[in-house]
């Protein structure tokens, strides 16, 4: 799925090779897992010769936020977290799509489980990351026994790579048992998210996903999905509970994420969804979203920070 390609990454200050970029084996984050960090992908354009990083701002937005609850200190503001993005790719000058990764953790050599009185770290280091989910006719998902962490557990409105073990071991129960994917319940019995992403339902022609406090990540591709379905299909998007059972007899099931993208859901507890294939709005919204990443829907190319000067602009 994922295999290091960058010759360059960014530790605490410095561009260096990404074979250097090392931690010591005491480091806290790496020993209690207290690091937030970030997944930004930036799409190719073969056309334009361009590399875009869809919504970058705002995944170093919400790095920001997740630093403020697990007390660290991000290494400065978004816009300056842009520059030196662009900046490492630059130096490496890939011409594919790459998986961008951004760390802030505990970096101090220190044994003891807290927050305070440890030192900060930032890393930024790049990869290359195909298909997330490797069946894009319609995965086969299951509903975990593990539960998803709850709010006052750890909170799941940030990206805090500890918070992964919850989903490490999801995702392995589903692919040990056959499947594709696991869809994790609330401790109450509602629908959460997949291991790694949002999830949404087609009922009745309209979009239907968990709320924000049936403990899910906030998802950037979750965003853009709502906007995408109301603006360009006219389709509203319900934000509520959702009970286990809806999602058998849903018209459509599809998953989210910056490393899922959009991927459709064919199966749910070995019980068909729909006609068992990719839908034809999960279809639709695929198509829009492929084209925006590209910076091809001009009225989202906000969304896309290219990452070479364009020949005109370097004249």
């Amino acid at each position: 799925m994922s295999s290091p390609l960058a010759s360059t990454a960014y530790l605490n200050g410095k561009f260096m090779p990404l074979a250097e970029a090392n931690i010591n084996v005491m480091t806290h984050a790496f020993n209690y897992g207290t690091a937030c960090f970030e997944g930004i992908r930036g799409y190719w354009n073969e056309g334009r010769q361009q590399l875009y990083l869809f919504r970058m701002r705002d995944h170093y937005e919400r790095l920001v936020k997740s630093c403020r609850i697990l007390s660290l200190e991000p290494p400065g503001t978004p816009e300056e977290l842009n520059q030196i993005t662009i900046e490492m790719l630059r130096q490496d000058n890939p011409h594919h799509d790459v998986y961008v990764r951004p760390l802030v953790y505990k970096s101090s050599l220190a044994i003891g489980v807290r927050l305070h009185n440890v030192d900060d770290g930032f890393v930024l280091f790049y990869a290359l990351l195909g298909k997330y989910i490797d069946n894009q006719s319609g995965c086969r998902c299951c509903t975990s026994t593990y539960r998803r962490v709850d709010d006052n557990g750890i909170p799941a409105r940030a990206k805090i790579t500890g918070i992964y073990v919850n989903s490490a071991l999801a995702k392995s129960e589903a692919e040990l048992n056959g499947f594709d994917e696991a869809i994790m319940l609330t401790h109450e019995g509602h629908v959460s998210e997949g291991s790694g992403e949002n999830i949404f339902l087609i009922i009745d022609g309209q979009l239907v996903t968990p709320a924000p406090s049936e403990n899910i990540l906030m998802g950037i591709t979750r965003a853009s999905v709502i906007k995408l379905a109301r603006r360009e299909l006219g389709i509203g998007t319900i934000e509520r509970q959702v009970d286990r059972t809806e999602m058998y007899i849903a018209d459509e099931v599809f998953m989210t994420g910056t490393a899922a993208e959009i991927t459709p859901v064919g199966e749910i507890d070995r019980r068909a969804v729909g006609a068992g294939g990719i839908g034809p709005i999960t279809a639709k919204l695929q198509e829009l979203f492929f084209q925006a990443v590209k910076s091809e829907l001009p009225a989202y190319a906000h969304w896309c920070t290219p990452v070479y000067q364009s020949v005109t602009a370097s004249r």
